[in-house]
């Protein structure tokens, strides 16, 4: 083997050491000398051994690297069992197991993958240096929470993989796997809106309700804070601000779920779903700035709870019956006839049809009838809840989110023609 190499690869293992190496001994700055189950010196040491035990598994055989690990393990429980002794209340084990992954990404930077030993020191130092924010995170979550989490596990790690990929029924239009991949992307974005409203507390303001309300479902918000408007809780300024923004995170949302089923659609719908992002969040923006609340809102959220089976379940079953019926309308009337379903489909969710047309897409459907379906479904979708901001919400509300959102369909359809 090259020399070179060689103290390129040693080099990584000492380097990897002394990163995980260096948090924990700024982790237990405060204890005093003697008393560190390990420190920077400790783990550089250790990395470096990794390597050497790398190097020499290679003249030698595997299991020479299978017995020094053994042996380094052994070590360090006996070392953690003589703490435990003498002091019964450490309990922890984060550093040990810290001490592990050192030695085993030493072992890694000189068997052929260095880079995979570097890039996993840094989120093993991640990791480690987030102690503080993820337990706080953890104290925050309720039980429905952690319930909700592990549910989204089972359709996403568990089920998913388990489901044929392959089409079924007429014009082979219902894909099991598909459908519940699509069903799982949703459930994500949603998962996202609601624990980033979770973690940095909507109660701040109207505006980041619209923002982040808007990633689970910008209606749900429409509707809230149209509620506020009727009853008079807040300026209807600045509810119209918060309707418009969890209206305008619509588009991107759209934009993420086209261009993941087939990538090919973000260039045609880049730049009118980027205009009306723009036109409304400005809106929005100047709504805002020109009165700000004296007090924070107590804010909307989206749902209870983040995710049931339920729900997920009828969305999937509508997503089959839209994916059906486009598929239908697009072999049997051509293109006004998919219009027709994005038009009817808008009114009711724009998500699932996104996701069927994008599917549609990778088969035999133009990129420009893909765009038009979606972009149909979407303004769509914003008339109908700046008309629910007007009838819910009366009359000082609904003009201002009428106007800006008309303005901001209009400079959409616009760009079609740039």
């Amino acid at each position: 083997m090259d020399r070179i190499l060689v103290f390129q690869q040693l080099g990584i293992a000492l380097a990897v050491g002394m990163l995980i190496g260096a948090e924990r001994g700024w982790h237990d700055r405060a204890a005093l000398e003697g008393q560190r189950v390990a420190g920077i010196r400790t783990f550089a040491l250790a990395g470096l051994l990794g390597g050497l035990i790398g190097l020499l598994s290679g003249p030698l055989t595997p299991v020479f690297a299978g017995i020094a690990f053994a042996s380094f393990a052994a070590l360090i429980v006996a070392s953690y069992w003589l703490s435990s002794i003498r002091d019964p209340t450490e309990r922890g084990i984060t550093t040990e197991v810290a001490l592990l992954l050192t030695l085993s990404l030493g072992l890694l930077s000189t068997l052929g993958y260095p880079l995979v030993a570097s890039a996993t020191a840094v989120i093993v130092t991640i990791l480690l240096g987030l102690k503080s924010v993820l337990h706080a995170w953890l104290e925050r979550l309720s039980a429905d929470e952690l319930q909700a989490a592990m549910k989204f596990l089972l359709i996403s790690v568990v089920m998913l993989p388990l489901l044929p990929n392959q089409g079924y029924g007429p014009w082979q239009a219902l894909n099991p796997h598909v459908i519940w991949w699509m069903v799982v992307l949703v459930s994500a974005l949603s998962f996202l809106g609601y624990f980033a409203i979770k973690l940095t507390d909507s109660r701040r303001g109207i505006m980041l309700t619209g923002l982040l309300g808007g990633l689970i479902s910008s209606t749900a918000v429409t509707l809230s804070l149209s509620r506020h408007a009727a009853k008079g809780l807040y300026p209807p300024r600045i509810l119209a601000a918060g309707v418009l923004a969890g209206c305008a995170i619509m588009f991107p949302r759209v934009l993420i779920e086209a261009s993941a089923i087939n990538p090919e659609l973000l260039t045609p719908l880049l730049l009118p779903l980027l205009i009306m992002l723009l036109s409304m969040l400005g809106g929005a923006w100047l709504l805002w700035r020109r009165h700000a609340p004296d007090e924070a809102s107590e804010g909307h959220r989206a749902e209870q709870n983040p995710f049931e089976l339920g729900p997920a379940l009828k969305f999937g079953l509508l997503l089959a019956l839209i994916m059906l019926f486009a598929s239908g309308a697009h072999a049997h009337f051509g293109d006004r006839g998919l219009y027709a379903v994005a038009l009817v489909s808008g009114v009711v969710d724009v998500d699932a049809l996104t996701l069927s047309t994008a599917r549609l897409s990778l088969q035999d459907l133009p990129l420009e009838t893909a765009r038009n379906a979606i972009l149909i479904a979407a303004f769509t979708n914003t008339l109908i809840k700046i008309a629910l901001s007007m009838l819910v919400g009366g009359l000082a509300l609904g003009w201002r989110t009428t106007s800006i959102g008309l303005i901001s369909i209009l400079l959409g359809l616009a760009a079609l023609f740039i």
